[in-house]
């Protein structure tokens, strides 16, 4: 029978759990898998004043999150209960982001020796070279099928060679030979698994979209959802810029050829009386003030050539006049 200490324990626990839970609903999941307790414990010296680590058995955080839902069913505290599978534990921004915390978290990873039996958390290929082994030590490669050579009295590996591939168990060859190229190809630490926010469950692999990402995705989003407004014909505030767009368009092509104009459209017009002389004017005729000039002068010369046709013509028409 527990005793009513432990029973004050659990209901303290219990009590501590719901509370963070409701008034503090940003929250990282962390598996605290092969954690040290060293790094735990400098872990929430770090965090201290910035947010709480909290931890417990599965049995003990479902059942006071169970409790919670009860008094607080819209705290999404059952979304919650549902993801508590494995070694987790909470920790609560309670006066600081989720990023400082992740950032925290990576400070205090330490690097580890592959050890016999273990499942593989990375993959891992050895490089082409030396190795920095004498010729004694050839046994080690020749267990594991790993071609060599002995090169200036120290063996090289012919190719690359794939030691270790995610998810596959480490051999106990595999294991000595690491350990004597003393290379640690494990890291361990807290791993944040998921995000609790606001009543919501979601994977961790959110907190690692930028804002740019999500301005790109949400412009995207936008421009199909014009052009799908456009085509049938319904209008809505994002094809809006697009209605309007085509209908200046549309009104410039009218009043194009007739004797009528209005503010907006005076600078198409002009363009189109004379477009070498509109990109001239309006620097599209090249780099700086020379390229401007070089490009106005034809236009000028244009114009005069122009002006000397129509004299000569109106002279002709009063010499025809007069003689005829």
């Amino acid at each position: 029978m527990p005793t009513a200490e432990k029973l004050a324990k659990k209901q303290l626990y219990f009590d501590k759990l719901i509370k963070l839970c409701v008034e503090t609903p940003n929250a990282l999941i962390v598996n605290l898998t092969n954690v040290p307790s060293k790094s735990m414990q400098n872990i929430r010296v770090e965090l201290r004043g910035h947010a709480v680590v909290l931890c417990g058995k599965n049995t003990m955080i479902r059942k006071a999150l169970s409790i919670g839902q009860e008094e607080h069913p819209e705290a999404g505290l059952d979304k919650l209960r549902a993801a508590m599978v494995g070694n987790l534990g909470f920790i609560f921004a309670t006066n600081c982001t989720l990023d400082f915390i992740r950032d925290t978290l990576k400070k205090h990873r330490r690097e580890a020796s592959a050890k016999a039996g273990q499942a593989s958390m990375v993959s891992m290929s050895l490089p082409s070279g030396p190795t920095g082994m004498d010729p004694s030590q050839t046994a080690f490669f020749q267990a594991l099928n790993i071609g060599t050579k002995i090169v200036k009295g120290q063996i090289e590996l012919i190719s690359e060679f794939s030691i270790l591939r995610l998810g596959e168990k480490v051999s106990a060859s595999t294991a000595v030979l690491l350990q004597k190229l003393s290379i640690k190809p494990f890291e361990y630490g807290m791993e944040v698994e998921m995000v609790f926010q606001d009543g919501t469950v979601f994977d961790a692999k959110v907190l690692d979209i930028s804002n740019e990402v999500l301005i790109t995705k949400f412009l995207a989003g936008m421009a199909n959802m014009a052009a799908f407004s456009r085509e049938l014909g319904i209008p809505t505030e994002a094809a809006l810029p697009h209605a309007f767009g085509n209908a200046f368009r549309n009104v410039a092509a009218l009043v194009a050829d007739i004797d009528f104009t209005f503010k907006e459209v005076e600078k198409v017009k002009l363009f189109l009386e004379d477009p070498a002389a509109y990109m001239a004017k309006h620097g599209g005729g090249g780099g700086g003030g020379g390229g401007g000039g070089g490009g106005g002068a034809p236009a000028a010369a244009k114009k005069e050539e122009k002006k000397v046709v129509e004299e000569e013509d109106e002279e002709e028409d009063v010499d025809f006049d007069l003689f005829g």
